[in-house]
């Protein structure tokens, strides 16, 4: 058979599966699958059903963006978000089929939903309009003032977003809705945000996770109240982040995500035993969950499953709530974009370089594994990508060696030597992701004859809580050397040649502008949405303020003499390789100042060919996120830039010599 090359309009195809939330009976699962508005360039998403044996069912079909999909307790009934009439609002959809009915009708916009335990109500957060000019006082009556001018009054942090902007100007509280009339009943109120909550099965409590009030409000707890809102108090203080809390089956127990210090990305998995308000860590402090949202209580056991993020992969694991050994339901090598289990089944869908974005299921001691959807058939037309894992001896930056992981791509069949994209992940307290929408040009330059190195070099999690913490204070000290290191023995194997870039976006951004001025041997760079300059990102990003101090290893203050010292911004102007640097317009994540210092910096300091691009109207997910004609035209940008300039020889040294440079060659 043979194949069409992936090319960049094939993210027009692409149907991502996004949401998973299985049916009581565990037979089937109804699942988000987003996919793009070509004539409109924008999002659709609809809502399937999945079962067991391959049948699949389109429950909703819009128009606009239905998601969130939530099954009643007797499984009688499908609740889901939906923005078709404005903005996101509840609607119902009886499971033996006809149309969805609207059941909210709350003036903010919804952003998340549960059934009470009995089904005759939901919970929901839904964002409530406030004055700024209030400071948090309650408005007692009062409505949001209309003035000619809006200004953004900033009276506490974080005062803004990625994604969302401006965040004074709304709170989002819990309310209660009627399911057979839609009457809600606010149930919190304050200059706060639930972030997350969950009612106990007996309908007596709900916990929730808030965020702080006063000057510094992006720390969360972990707090209870009645049902009908009344009680409420705070059952923790000593995280920095709390997510997605779970009741146990039995009520004496609410599991929940955390984590320990301000900026750490690593999310352990706790259970506090309600009567006593004793917290106790299930697992060791290097067993991580890779998503929140994933953890549900084992129906048939005292234990919680979730997808555990090991080694740059995810699995589905069971523990025991008493802090027993911990068990694999579903390992591989690969990453899980969504999972959810129910009555013994477990349903994922996978995300891979090989693969497209499916549904797969299984239920562990009866049934093994299937794939259960086929949302992307002309996937099996495409240029077969082989992903595999390699090891490397690398330095450890403590004087010593180790072996570390990445993830080389090709297609199928190919032979080296391969010209090779070097792609750096975000974070740096991540690993490389492997999903479609956001790598489209890996797939792009493989089949065109590439290889791509994605290298979980030392600050990258998964691999142990040491292994991440190491790089703190040591920003492109510690981890460009490895990936140095990986190259130069892909060299020696065969695998590829002088002909190397380096890309990568966030902290992949960060490393790809160190990299440009500290060694000659990349002959392209695509640097995006980066941390160019650490002194400046500590205040104009949204999260700056409380993460940089703990990425440079001084936890409670601010360093800025370290900052500058390992800012890309310090050493950009030794820089001799073509760079193109690309922005979301409205980034707050990694503002694009940041990618403006360096580019101006580097035109000015020479001729070192170099280009911006910003996108109006994006944010720091435009790669992946944005709109499909900005991400198309970003891949084809990354693909054009690297392959203009990755076949001309080096240029020169620069005239003076370079102070702690890394030269390889």
């Amino acid at each position: 058979m043979s194949h069409k090359p992936f090319e960049p309009e094939d993210l027009y195809l692409h149907q991502k599966v996004t949401e998973l939330d299985a049916a009581p009976d565990g037979q089937s699962v109804a699942c988000t699958v987003r996919s793009v508005d070509r004539d409109n360039d924008d999002y659709l998403s609809c809502i399937w059903s999945v079962s067991l044996d391959g049948r699949r069912t389109q429950l909703t079909r819009g128009p606009g963006q239905d998601r969130s999909p939530r099954w009643s307790p007797d499984g009688s009934r499908l609740a889901f978000l939906s923005n078709r009439g404005g903005s996101p609002q509840v609607h119902l959809l009886p499971a033996a089929g006809g149309e969805a009915e609207p059941l909210s009708r709350l003036e903010g916009a919804v952003s998340d939903l549960r059934w009470t335990p009995d089904g005759k109500g939901l919970l929901v957060t839904s964002a409530v309009a406030v004055d700024p000019d209030w400071r948090g006082q309650r408005p007692n009556g009062r409505k949001p003032a209309r003035r000619k001018v809006q200004p953004m009054l900033a009276w506490k942090l974080p005062y803004k977003s990625d994604g969302p902007g401006y965040l004074l100007s709304r709170e989002i509280h819990l309310f209660h809705l009627d399911a057979a009339t839609g009457e809600p009943t606010q149930l919190t109120d304050g200059a706060f945000d639930v972030m997350a909550f969950d009612m106990a099965p007996n309908g007596r409590h709900i916990a929730f996770a808030r965020t702080r009030e006063g000057r510094f409000a992006h720390r969360t707890d972990l707090w209870v109240c009645d049902a009908d809102g009344s009680r409420a108090r705070r059952l923790t203080d000593d995280f920095a982040t709390v997510m997605n809390p779970l009741w146990s089956p039995d009520e004496l127990s609410v599991a929940f995500c955390a984590t320990g210090r301000e900026g750490d990305a690593q999310v352990n998995l706790y259970v506090l035993e309600f009567g006593s308000g004793r917290v106790r860590r299930l697992g060791d402090a290097d067993l991580q969950v890779s998503d929140p949202a994933s953890v549900c209580w084992d129906a048939e056991a005292p234990a919680l499953l979730f997808t555990r993020q090991h080694r740059g992969r995810h699995h589905v694991v069971r523990i025991p709530a008493d802090g027993g050994p911990l068990e694999a339901l579903a390992p591989g090598d690969r990453q899980l974009g969504a999972f959810a289990a129910a009555s013994g089944s477990l349903f994922y869908a996978v995300e891979h370089p090989s693969q497209p974005s499916e549904v797969h299921g299984c239920v562990p001691g009866r049934q093994g594994e299937r794939q259960l959807s086929d949302f992307n058939p002309w996937w099996k037309e495409r240029t077969p990508i082989l992903a595999e894992t390699w090891n490397f001896q690398v330095p450890d930056g403590r004087g010593g060696t180790e072996t570390i992981e990445g993830w080389l791509l090709r297609a199928e069949g190919s032979k080296g030597p391969l010209p090779l994209l070097n792609d750096v992940h975000g974070g740096p307290a991540s690993f490389a992701l492997l999903d479609f929408d956001t790598n489209m040009y890996w797939h792009v330059l493989c089949a065109r004859g590439w290889a791509v190195l994605a290298l979980n070099a030392v600050g990258s999690a998964s691999y142990g809580r040491e292994f991440c913490d190491r790089l703190a204070g040591h920003w492109g000290e510690y981890d460009l050397p490895q990936h140095l290191a990986a190259l130069r023995q892909l060299r020696e194997e065969g695998v590829c040649d002088e002909r190397i870039a380096i890309a990568g976006k966030s902290y992949g951004g960060y490393l790809s502008g160190w990299a440009i001025g500290h060694t000659q041997l990349f002959r392209a760079a695509v640097v995006m949405a980066p941390v160019g300059n650490i002194e400046t990102h500590y205040g104009t990003s949204d999260g700056g303020y409380y993460a940089d101090p703990t990425y440079m290893g001084t936890e409670h203050a601010f360093d800025r003499g370290l900052a500058k010292k390992l800012s890309p911004m310090e050493h950009v102007e030794k820089a001799t390789t073509p760079t193109l640097f690309m922005q979301g317009a409205d980034d707050e994540r990694c503002p694009k100042c940041q990618s403006e210092e360096l580019f101006v910096s580097l035109m000015c300091a020479g001729t070192t060919p170099a280009e911006l691009v910003l996108y109006p109207g994006e944010d720091h997910h435009f790669l992946g996120e944005g709109a499909p004609s900005v991400r198309e035209d970003a891949a084809r940008r990354i693909i054009d830039w690297i392959g203009a300039h990755v076949g001309r020889a080096p240029a020169a040294p620069p005239a003076q010599p370079r102070e702690n440079a890394t030269q390889e060659g």
